[in-house]
């Protein structure tokens, strides 16, 4: 008598171990409770309330009209972005790079994607200074690498040390993850503390994919240090990940890129040409003029921003139990709640950040990530990319809510 066969899983092994995006998660439900008419404020998602400046929406326009960016176009991108990526890159990061290193992809996210599918082998270890962005071990991942966590908390400043990373190497490890400014923290390395992880990369031959997404998001005396021009030795194992989202307020564009060796380019171009081809032509004209254009919007953003930063720093820091460090960088803020878990606050009595963000968005309407989204538990990533009432009203209730606790 035959064995009826046990069916098998409907959704592959890969794919069904992904996690959501906690951020856009967050985001989401904080969208649909204010449709529900919930007087919800969001600090969740890492997006400008800005709109995209008008000079970038008028390329776009007139870019509708020429015939050309209606059809397929080269999958790397277009000449002309591709040159003013490379001719941005000289000005703001101080070296050079040619157009055919360059290859520009839907967002930020494909770029990070394609970078760990590109230069990561199935068991391959990939260094992951913790806290991160929640999509980074998704990504290693999928390209059968092992995210190997390596945690700098509160007390030194979201930063981690060469001494730290020297620890977590092994023989499989491939690849570091560097991103500074950082989501979620705000943290930004020196250019000394850039210097010293770029330089030992260098020595133990590993790749280093360096987020920059955030380059022009800096305040106080703080520096953006590139790794490459801190090390330019490290151009032939290094890939550089960026995009016009945070920096022109243009996240819904869809338009990053990478940066990287020429024989790593070509390979990710062809992966890119199976997965989605080209990035739709009129926004790649957008970033065109978002990249040859000044700077003037973004440094107006970038004082609102610090403006906000300095608000939220100030309030959530005279919460009994919450220790802020001033963030440096990026538009975020990522404060230590371990002085409020195994606390009492309305009856509930939180031991994790995300029962207490559950407990924030049910008792205060507030909406924040918890730290489980970014690594160890025990702290909350809130963005100050919104509008100045919205968060000292937002901030406020956390006040009210949290200086009950007992």
């Amino acid at each position: 008598m035959s064995q009826t066969p046990s069916a098998a899983p409907r959704i592959s092994r890969r794919v069904g171990a992904i996690a959501e995006s906690a951020t856009l998660a967050v985001d989401a439900k904080a969208k649909a409770l204010k449709a529900a008419g919930r007087p919800v404020i969001g600090f969740g998602a890492g997006e400008p309330d800005f709109p995209t400046p008008q000079y970038v929406v008028d390329a776009a326009v007139a870019a509708c009209s020429v015939p050309a960016n209606h059809r397929y176009t080269p999958a790397a991108g277009l000449p002309d972005l591709r040159e003013a990526i490379a001719a941005k890159t000289l000005r703001d990061s101080g070296y050079e790079v040619a157009a055919n290193q360059v290859l520009v992809t839907n967002g930020g996210k494909q770029a990070v994607y394609q970078a760990f599918a590109t230069v990561v082998d199935p068991g391959d270890d990939v260094l992951l200074p913790a806290p991160y962005w929640t999509t980074y071990p998704e990504a290693i991942r999928l390209a059968g690498g092992n995210p190997v966590e390596v945690f700098a908390g509160a007390d030194q400043g979201y930063l981690v040390t060469v001494e730290q990373l020297e620890a977590a190497r092994t023989e499989r490890t491939k690849a570091l993850l560097f991103c500074s400014p950082s989501n979620p923290t705000g943290a930004v390395y020196s250019p000394e503390q850039t210097e010293a992880i770029g330089r030992w990369a260098l020595e133990h031959g590993i790749w280093v994919i360096t987020d920059e997404i955030y380059e022009h998001l800096v305040y106080d005396d703080t520096t953006f240090t590139p790794i490459v021009r801190a090390v330019p030795e490290l151009a032939d194992t290094s890939i550089v990940l960026n995009g016009v989202a945070k920096t022109y307020a243009m996240t819904g564009w869809r338009v990053g890129w990478m940066i990287s060796p020429v024989d790593v380019t070509k390979a990710a171009t062809n992966l890119q040409s199976h997965l989605s081809s080209n990035v739709a032509n009129v926004s790649q004209r957008a970033a065109v003029a978002a990249l040859t254009g000044d700077l003037t919007a973004v440094q107006e953003m970038r004082t609102a921003f610090d403006r906000r930063r300095r608000t939220m720093v100030e309030m959530l820091s005279a919460i009994d139990g919450v220790h802020c460090p001033t963030p440096q960088g990026a538009f975020y803020a990522y404060p230590s709640v371990e002085g409020l878990l195994g606390r009492t606050i309305r009856g509930v009595t939180p031991t994790t950040s995300a029962e207490l963000a559950a407990l924030v968005l049910e008792e205060a309407e507030v909406a924040v990530v918890p730290g489980e989204a970014f690594g160890p538990s025990g702290y909350l990533r809130l963005s100050y990319a919104l509008g100045d009432e919205d968060l000292a009203e937002g901030v406020g209730r956390l006040q009210t809510l949290l200086g009950e606790a007992r």
